[in-house]
């Protein structure tokens, strides 16, 4: 006889990884960037656009940063691909960068949203705009992309900011900040971060300024 309970499904084989392949056989240059696949230069060499495909199934620790139970990829990891877009051109200073939408990954793991980072010709400054652009991957070449980010990328000048000198640490005269139970009230507020993401020691303040 069938026993009366429901049978437990489980699996047990493993997800096949997912392979890029050989960009340049698409004529893009590989990217060298755990987040981004491709780059190419504009054919008017005005500026560079790099190229990137993330999913659960392929980035599995990015589901460590949720909001009420929705994957967002963190506002660092754009600051991340501007800095690596500006590398193209010589460009390893992100001067501003405005999030203009939360990127969010799609709870089905294989499913996978198209990252475009594209750096345009530089002004009078030589300040260089960056925009980051996204959308969910399906059958149709038309989708919509949504801009995630715009800011300004430039030349950096070699020198460190004085202000941020950190040669004595904890900084002087900062007070320890107590977070205990820091990540227990975020998780209160709806934010989920995993272990990948609870990285967070210690903390010092000085005025306005916090230090971690």
């Amino acid at each position: 006889d069938l026993p009366t309970y429901a049978f437990q499904h489980e699996r047990y084989w493993l997800d096949a990884p997912v392979n890029v392949g050989d960009v340049t056989a698409l004529g893009l240059s590989a990217a060298r960037h755990p987040l981004l696949g491709g780059a190419i230069t504009l054919a008017d060499r005005s500026g560079v656009l790099l190229t990137g495909r993330l999913s659960l199934a392929t980035h599995a620790w990015l589901a460590d940063h949720a909001v009420h139970g929705t994957v967002l990829v963190p506002g660092t990891a754009l600051v991340e691909l501007a800095l690596r877009a500006g590398e193209e051109v010589g460009c390893d200073t992100v001067e501003e960068l405005t999030l203009q939408a939360p990127l969010v990954l799609p709870a089905t793991g294989a499913r996978a949203v198209q990252v475009q980072i594209v750096v345009g010709e530089p002004d009078a400054r030589n300040l260089r705009p960056v925009d980051v652009y996204a959308r969910v991957e399906d059958d149709t070449v038309d989708a919509p992309w949504t801009c995630q980010a715009t800011g300004l990328i430039a030349p950096g000048t070699g020198t460190p900011d004085e202000a941020a000198d950190f040669a004595v640490w904890p900084p002087r005269d900062a007070e320890p900040v107590d977070i205990g139970g820091f990540y227990d009230a975020m998780a209160d507020r709806g934010y989920d971060y995993g272990p990948v993401f609870r990285g967070l020691r210690s903390a010092w303040r000085r005025g306005d300024e916090v230090f971690a």
